[in-house]
């Protein structure tokens, strides 16, 4: 088992609010001359408190937006006055320049793999930081589409990509409810031919919903298919990982069953 790392204690050095439900929070100090280099869309946990006093820390798992060489860019869905915002959030809009803040990481990016014919990119607010790295960091000649969830039109970011890939904003303006919506969005897109990886991050009940598509209906692989839920509307992120490790316990059990069946003699 990989033993984990010790948290560094960062200082806050800015606040900004770079739409009107996304506030970037940017750390640095002695801890990032330590801190490894090219981890834009990795990411960290952050030790939060409830009272402040680090007796019982809470862990909140938030993307790299970008690190410079001075500062990692951390952003923050607010989840506003439809949902939870969570200890995170809430630290997110409270916190001043100079005030200290420990984490752990890096974590491992989730990179867009090179090498397929077209893409798929689907996430929520709180996905967007990673989406922004994996839409930058594709050749300028790659193609597909990309559907983001923002809760305003002023939520839309001007996102650096390959001319080939289509972004479709959907507007829901109460995150984690309405998971229909993003999917009847994301079944309207056009198959294309070739190899398509798909790469989908979002709320725990439109990623089932998501994965039903990718996975059961569309046929792709583990090779094929990045789906994760970064959150799920109405608890926090504890008891989201208990839920969401029984789910992927669960969802793997027809997939181990075909193969067995395969194997078995006839």
């Amino acid at each position: 088992m990989r033993k984990k790392s010790e948290p560094r204690i960062f200082d806050v050095l800015s606040v900004r609010q770079i739409t009107p439900n996304m506030r970037r929070v940017s750390i640095g100090g002695p801890a990032l001359e330590t801190f490894p280099t090219g981890q834009d869309g990795g990411y960290l946990k952050l030790v939060l408190s409830e009272d402040g006093s680090l007796q019982r820390p809470m862990l909140r798992t938030y993307t790299i937006a970008r690190q410079g060489p001075d500062a990692l860019d951390v952003d923050f869905a607010l989840h506003g006055e439809h949902g939870d915002g969570g200890p995170a959030s809430s630290w997110a809009q409270k916190v001043k320049p100079g005030e200290k803040i420990q984490a752990r990481g890096p974590g491992p990016q989730k990179p867009l793999p090179p090498g397929f014919d077209w893409y798929l990119v689907f996430g929520d607010m709180t996905a967007l930081p990673a989406i922004a790295v994996n839409l930058a960091n594709l050749p300028e000649d790659a193609v597909g589409n990309a559907v983001i969830e923002v809760q305003t039109e002023d939520d839309r970011q001007n996102l650096p990509h390959p001319k080939g890939i289509k972004i479709d904003w959907v507007i829901n303006p109460e995150p984690g409810r309405h998971p229909k919506s993003f999917e009847r969005v994301a079944r309207s897109i056009t198959w294309r031919p070739g190899r398509v990886y798909a790469w989908s991050a979002t709320e725990f009940d439109v990623m089932k919903n998501m994965r039903r598509y990718l996975r059961e209906e569309r046929g792709l692989t583990s090779g094929e298919l990045y789906i994760s839920s970064y959150w799920k509307q109405g608890i926090g992120e504890d008891k989201h990982r208990e839920i969401k490790s029984a789910d992927a316990k669960q969802a793997s059990k027809p997939i181990i069953g075909s193969i067995m069946e395969k194997l078995s003699p006839g």
